[in-house]
């Protein structure tokens, strides 16, 4: 109970001289708490100053104090450094992001921006660091991006032309700030960039639980609250986790369990369409016919974001078929891409050719399209990926030409040992096979998708089914994301399932390859909900697979693994129908009863060498 509340209860027992005790030092407590937030926030400014003065000697100069405003009054706090002798006009290059660091790490990419020929500005998202305003995440990042380009536009320092770069988040705001895109903006150069509602915090549809601290990490103070993430932090939310799993509440109410509110997890929570909420963050559909200014993006493999990353270029391409865009693309983590690639990457090394360097290609190509340079020489084609397992780089000019042909290969009811078969021709006669979930069973979990490690000796036969291909008779290189269709019928209204894919290793090792995770409701379209009928046969798209590149030699074999998703680690779709927000354990006195139908298949993209 908090101080204030003991000081009302404390009304009716004691005299009036208590009371007033009490409000006191509630308000002397009320103060100290306001003190410790302005105290901290100076602090961050004035080590911000401290840094600058380490990085840079009197030939800069630096202003750490620039506020801009928004078109509704909010503010945004940034950051300009520029050479002191430079007199002429310069292009600037901008990086947008909510991540506003307690260390130098943006002051030392703003001096590279610098030593490059350019006005480095690093702008906070409106509320972080400086800005008064309060801290909300993706919703303003459009129309503040806009603000903030115009600002640079005006000033003396400015030529007029702005670049925009940076990863994850900066990368989503780089997309962001092309919904509505200014003049001056020239070309951005986003790296795993996010998407709000397409990737993250739900995948498909489905809300993932790891996003669930973010929302704190960000807005609980100016700049980042690193103690979400530190052992305690991940205690508490690894508790939260578990009791919610284990008491089967709705997963609306997470947060009570946390002990903490999360309003931006219930904000999101009223949206588990991909609706106008999300569609005003970035372009969509018809906005990307006006994007006509060039890009290059940077992506990888292992990236959790890679759904988004990739629609953005996917849908620039069918919008405006002759947009200039170019990707670089290999065997990385989410943060291996925004740093030139990972030496290894969940337990696997790469070869040495795998890494680039990626500073060194963002500012040639910043030179290319603000200053007339020549194109990056690494740019062969508009698509450029490493070849795991052959160890080089390769060049298509779209991602559809990435491959020359396709396997498609049927997930069928016939027994192969311990798995069954995965067999080029479809089954002749029409079967099944039926899997049974108990959802008030806590001591069984399904749902292993996530790629780590990459390399396993043998897969979870519990809870699922596999199915294994014959061998490959000719090498092959398995280049872009797994599609199909699943063919099934349920006794519920929904249900949410995964399906991966690996290579089997002649030497019996499975090679993770992709994956996705879907919501039957919303396989057809993310945007509007489609409930199944109970007990009729439906036939659903496979999309959003992972993109790879990988040499799959001959002998291999592929190996589909399907189940359901049951887990703590995303919400739990009991499949009543009802949002699965507000789904509870109760929901479950049916058991789900899946059949999955022989005709159900997988596609997958190969380029075969002539």
């Amino acid at each position: 109970m908090s101080l204030f509340a003991k000081c009302l209860k404390c009304s009716f027992d004691f005299n009036k001289r208590e009371v007033m005790r009490h409000l006191v030092l509630g308000m002397r407590l009320l103060f100290l708490l306001i003190s410790l937030t302005v105290t901290a926030a100076v602090s961050a400014q004035d080590d911000t100053a401290l840094l600058a003065a380490k990085i840079f000697d009197t030939s800069y100069i630096f202003q750490g104090d620039v506020l801009i405003k928004t078109r509704d009054g909010n503010t945004i706090s940034a950051i300009v450094v520029r050479k002191k002798l430079v007199t002429s006009p310069l292009p600037s290059i901008l990086q947008f992001t909510i991540y506003a660091r307690n260390d130098d790490r943006d002051l030392i990419n703003l001096k590279e921006t610098v030593d490059h020929g350019y006005v480095g500005v690093i702008a906070y998202t409106r509320g972080k660091y400086r800005s008064k305003s309060a801290i909300i995440p993706y919703e303003y990042d459009a129309q503040d991006a806009y603000a903030v380009i115009d600002w640079i536009s005006q000033q003396a320092w400015s030529d007029g032309g702005v670049g925009m770069m940076g990863g994850s988040y900066a990368g989503f705001t780089q997309w962001a700030a092309v919904k509505t895109l200014h003049p001056a903006l020239k070309t951005i150069v986003p790296s795993a960039a996010g998407g709000p509602g397409f990737g993250l915090p739900m995948e498909n549809n489905i809300f993932i639980n790891p996003n669930y601290e973010w929302a704190f990490h960000v807005t609980n103070n100016k700049t980042m609250d690193d103690t979400v993430y530190n052992e305690e932090g991940r205690t508490r939310f690894r508790n939260m986790r578990n009791t919610w799993w284990e008491t089967g509440k709705a997963y609306r109410t997470i947060d009570q369990i946390d002990g903490q509110a999360n309003p931006l997890l219930q904000r999101w929570l009223q949206h588990p369409s991909y609706d106008a909420y999300w569609q005003s963050m970035v372009p969509f559909r018809e906005d990307f016919a006006q994007i006509n200014i060039p890009v290059l993006a940077f992506d990888c493999y292992y990236n959790d974001s890679q759904g988004s990353s990739l629609h953005y270029l996917q849908e620039h391409a069918k919008y405006r078929p002759n947009s200039e865009d170019y990707l670089i693309i290999g065997p990385y983590s989410h943060f291996g891409s925004q740093r030139g690639g990972d030496t290894a990457v969940y337990g696997v090394e790469n070869p040495p050719n795998a890494l680039f360097d990626y500073k060194h290609i963002t500012y040639a190509w910043f030179d290319y399209v603000l200053n007339n340079a020549d194109k990056p020489k690494v740019l062969k084609d508009k698509i450029n990926y490493f070849v795991v397992g052959e160890n080089k780089w390769r060049h298509a000019s779209s991602l559809d030409k990435m491959h020359n042909t396709a396997l498609t290969l049927f997930l069928t009811d016939t027994k192969q040992e311990e798995a069954y078969q995965l067999a080029a021709l479809k089954p002749q006669q029409q079967g099944y096979l039926v899997q049974t979930v108990d959802f008030k069973d806590r001591t069984v979990s399904s749902g292993d998708f996530y790629p780590d490690p990459l390399i396993r000796k043998q897969l979870n036969t519990d809870d699922g089914f596999i199915f294994v291909s014959e061998p490959l008779k000719n090498d092959a290189i398995m280049n872009g994301a797994f599609e199909g269709e699943i063919v099934v019928k349920i006794n519920k209204y929904d249900v949410d399932y995964g399906i991966r894919l690996y290579e089997l290793l002649p030497n019996g090792d499975y090679v993770h390859l992709s994956y996705v995770v879907q919501r039957a409701s919303y396989a057809r379209d993310p945007s509007q909900r489609q409930l199944l009928t109970p007990n009729t046969i439906e036939r659903l798209p496979i999309k959003g697979a992972r993109l790879i590149s990988k040499q799959i030699k001959k002998g291999s074999r592929f190996v589909v693994y399907i189940d359901i998703n049951k887990n703590p680690f995303s919400q739990l779709n009991y499949g009543t129908g009802k949002d699965v927000s507000d789904e509870t354990i109760s929901d479950t006195k049916q058991m789900l009863k899946v059949k999955w139908f022989n005709s159900s298949y997988v596609t997958i993209p190969l380029l075969t060498l002539l």
